[in-house]
């Protein structure tokens, strides 16, 4: 690899295995796998993570370096931020049945069927940066998630430590409690409702107010259509 590389302008690693050296460098690591960065440093590295990597991902990359002589914007770890910039959380299908609180509890239950959150299964999506709840694979838009099932974390260094037990979610990410959202935004609707009436009828006593004052000072009367009839019965 150092042979090969030494003279080389841009490198891509494609695949997890490539890039951080696969489920095979899981710890301990008897066959001390490691990514390409591990051997030849990471100055002239592009890593395109995923098992598998997308494949629109790198013909993006190799594109944006034909058209602009340059690499593209790249993160701590070396992964284009166009596709790995934003967490697969933020973008997945599943995600208002997360924010409402409505998640499958085991696989094949009716939340499963409907189409619920995978969080309680184990999904990482809310950790995984990668760009697979937008551009999915196989140009029929199809996805781990979108087939039911949850996110492994791929993408991730150390996935195959970091996100196992792979069908048990973190515990650090908070879980929506479906009845309290609810409710909350019951509450918030009808206090929007109640203070937007409560704007109205304080613009139109304002109106009315502006009226008298003018009337008062003898000033020429422009009546609006919603304070006209107060004018009038008043008169």
């Amino acid at each position: 690899m150092k042979d090969v590389c030494k003279d080389a302008k841009l490198i891509i690693a494609y695949g997890t295995c490539a890039c951080f050296g696969g489920v095979q460098a899981a710890y301990p690591n008897p066959t001390g796998a490691v990514g390409i960065g591990e051997v030849i440093g990471k100055d002239k590295l592009i890593n395109i993570p995923g098992c598998p990597p997308n494949p629109y991902n790198i013909l993006s990359t190799v594109l944006y370096l034909l058209t602009f002589g340059k690499p593209p914007e790249m993160d701590e770890l070396k992964r284009p931020t166009f596709a790995y910039g934003r967490r697969i959380h933020d973008h997945c299908e599943r995600r208002p049945h997360f924010d409402e609180g409505r998640f499958a509890e085991s696989f094949g239950d009716e939340g499963h069927r409907k189409g619920y959150c995978l969080y309680k299964l184990g999904c990482k999506g809310p950790v995984t940066y990668a760009n697979c709840s937008v551009l999915k694979f196989c140009d029929v838009g199809a996805w781990p998630i979108g087939a039911g099932h949850p996110c492994m974390g791929c993408t991730e260094p150390g996935f195959w430590d970091t996100m196992t037990p792979f069908y048990e979610h973190l515990p650090k990410v908070t879980i929506p409690v479906s009845e309290g959202i609810i409710t909350d935004a019951e509450k918030i609707g009808k206090m929007a409702i109640t203070g937007a009436g409560a704007v109205i009828a304080l613009h139109a006593g304002a109106g009315v107010i502006k009226s008298r004052l003018k009337k008062k000072k003898g000033e020429p009367q422009i009546l609006s259509s919603s304070n006209e009839k107060s004018e009038k019965e008043e008169g």
